[in-house]
């Protein structure tokens, strides 16, 4: 009778307000993952209810020996108990997303870390993997090897599709080849399918090249030798079946026309991207280019992050959402760097590597053909290289082109090179020999054109990660550190990026309020009322007790990166006006990221069917987060 007594009411006599909080946390809930095959109990004692499915992430809401009582949402209380053997604890809320394996080897996950740490640390590293692999793809790998799975051999791009490979624990180290710092990882993985989804429409491969144009008055020559330089291209493939398999947009772009209201527009689509059969209406949209500003911009910079930024947002990529391009491109053509984010004549408050990453996670490379003219001088061209090369990434690769001493011939000759490798990726797909040899067009186009093939069959096949497994696995390739594998990313909901919203918006308010150190002591206590305030509602998750600027958002603690906001103390804040104003810059440029990224419902994806809107996953990168 007394075991009887102890046992819990079912769940309509018991509801908790809110989950148990992890230990030492005022704002973190305890949360599980299921493993495969874990029943639901409506109490301990009652019969099963049926199962959920594997990974599902649930909140605790209460616990006794052997038990969890959970529900998958914050708001909506428990809905069920589970075996504790049925589940495994989830510490934060990261998730690894595999990055395109163009330029590297597919990667392997191990039963144990031991096992991986056993071929990353063997002295015939590349041979082994070379075996292993090949064991991979003939089905014979040995049990004594402890392979659990292998990564897709073509790319699943977790923000179009995403994915739940959850990290359950981590291990700080040093790749054994470089002594760079690395993480291994333990991840488990299983789908999230959408039934009845309809598979890509094969079409054949495709790509959509949008050109970004300064159009200022230094611009004029260099602008006719890219008409000449793509007027060469196409001729050479018109009415071929790859000609009309690259199909062109034109964006302008010039400065700001309140400073200066004769410069006409700031960016302007002059062509869209579209499908076209005849590529003569782009050769003449190109011509009309060379029309450019007849007054100067305000300063030598001008606003190319715009141009880019409206390239990326605003071109229809997926044709009208039949058959999107499969290869993105934009290539930028500037003789100037960006204007910085506190440039009063900037337009937009993100930075490159905000835009980058953007484009990135829309499959968008960015191409940067940077015109090194006299008139911009050793220490701009310096700037405007360094902005560039973040612009420019895309996976491990860098797409910057300098042009030193802006001369026209190079120039031009750097265009067609460009603009006939996108055309060899098409050639490639469809197993033709390309015009460009590999040395002539460079690795880093290779590599790029491979990505977008990878990530073209990635979404044709509706190729999805490895299915209900757990495994250990390297953040970066284990034959090459120099490239990142498996990439971390954080798995916020819609309220928990809110909520970095919010507190990212009052404390730039307050922060431009407190310019002096003397400042510094009622800032923070600013800071603190201002926490206190959004504690009162429930969908903001804060800690009221934090020392450090970004500390309310305590579901950042613990996590492998290091966050300035969570390392800025009142002592740091009040050591240099210098700090303070890249510390804010920095929360400036995050939170038009955060903005753009709740307004956009395509990122968002709910775990389960009724999820609350506020409950919607989003898995942020990183180097984003405050």
């Amino acid at each position: 009778m007394a075991v009887m007594a102890a046992m819990p009411a079912p769940l309509a006599a018991q509801t908790p307000a809110r989950p148990l909080l992890v230990e030492g946390k005022q704002s973190v809930y305890q949360r599980v993952l299921t493993r495969p095959g874990a029943e639901r109990f409506q109490a301990v004692d009652a019969a099963p209810e049926g199962a959920y499915p594997a990974f599902q992430p649930l909140y605790v809401y209460g616990e006794q020996a052997g038990w969890y009582q959970v529900g998958r949402s914050i708001s909506s209380g428990p809905e069920a108990w589970v075996k504790a053997d049925t589940v495994v604890d989830w510490k934060q809320n990261i998730v690894a997303a595999f990055t395109n394996p163009a330029g590297r080897q597919r990667q392997v996950l191990f039963e144990t870390e031991d096992q991986l740490r056993a071929l990353m640390e063997h002295e015939a590293l590349r041979e082994m993997q070379d075996q292993l692999l090949d064991q991979i793809a003939s089905d014979t790998v040995p049990p004594e090897r402890g392979v659990v799975a292998a990564e897709p051999p073509v790319f699943v791009n977790i923000v179009d599709q995403l994915y739940l490979m959850p990290i359950l624990d981590f291990t700080q180290d040093l790749h054994p080849l470089n002594y760079e710092e690395n993480l291994l990882m333990q991840v488990a993985s299983v789908p999230l399918r959408e039934e009845g989804r309809s598979q890509p429409q094969d079409d054949g491969f495709d790509a959509g090249v949008v050109f970004v144009f300064d159009t200022t008055q230094s611009m004029e020559p260099y602008i006719a030798r890219t008409q000449a330089a793509v007027e060469q291209v196409v001729r050479d493939i018109r009415g071929t079946e790859t000609g009309d398999r690259v199909q062109f947009g034109v964006t302008a772009f010039r400065d700001n026309t309140e400073a200066a209201p004769e410069l006409e527009y700031r960016t302007r689509t002059l062509l869209p991207l579209q499908r076209r059969a005849d590529q003569s209406e782009v050769l003449a949209t190109i011509r009309a280019a060379t029309n450019v500003a007849s007054v100067d911009s305000p300063g030598f910079n001008e606003d190319s992050l715009a141009g880019v930024e409206d390239a990326v947002d605003l071109t229809d990529w997926t044709a009208g959402g039949g058959d999107p391009f499969d290869a993105r491109i934009v290539i930028l053509i500037t003789d100037a760097g960006p204007k910085d984010v506190r440039d009063p004549n900037a337009r937009s408050q993100i930075g490159a590597r905000e835009v980058q990453r953007a484009a990135q996670d829309k499959g968008v490379a960015i191409m940067t053909l940077h015109l090194k003219t006299r008139a911009g001088g050793e220490a701009q061209h310096a700037y405007a290289e360094g902005a560039y090369r973040e612009l420019s990434r895309f996976n491990d690769d860098t797409f910057y082109y300098g042009i030193d001493n802006g001369a026209p011939e190079a120039f031009e000759a750097t265009v067609r090179r460009v603009v006939t490798a996108i055309t060899d990726v098409i050639r490639t797909a469809r197993d033709e020999a390309p015009v460009l040899s590999t040395e002539e067009t460079g690795q880093e186009l290779v590599n790029l054109g491979l990505a977008m093939q990878l990530a073209y069959l990635g979404r044709r096949e509706g190729a999805q990660a490895p299915d209900v497994i757990e495994g250990w696995v390297s953040e970066k390739a284990i034959e090459d550190p120099a490239r990142l594998a498996i990439e971390p990313r954080l798995l916020v909901t819609k309220n928990e990026m809110a909520t970095m919203a919010d507190l990212l918006s009052q404390l730039l308010t307050l922060g431009e309020q407190a310019r002096g150190a003397e400042d510094a002591a009622n800032f923070f206590t600013q800071v603190r009322d201002v926490v206190a305030r959004m504690a009162q509602n429930p969908d903001r998750l804060v800690n009221t007790e934090s020392e450090t600027l970004g500390g309310a958002l305590e579901f950042l603690e613990d996590l492998p990166y290091e966050s300035q906001l969570m390392l800025t103390t009142e002592d740091r804040w009040a050591q240099s006006a210098m700090n303070r104003r890249q510390i804010l810059d920095g929360m400036r440029q995050k939170l038009v990221q955060y903005r753009k990224w709740l307004l956009n419902p395509d990122v968002w994806t709910p775990l389960y069917d009724g999820a609350p809107d506020g409950e919607y996953v989003f898995a942020m990168p990183f180097d984003v987060l405050p």
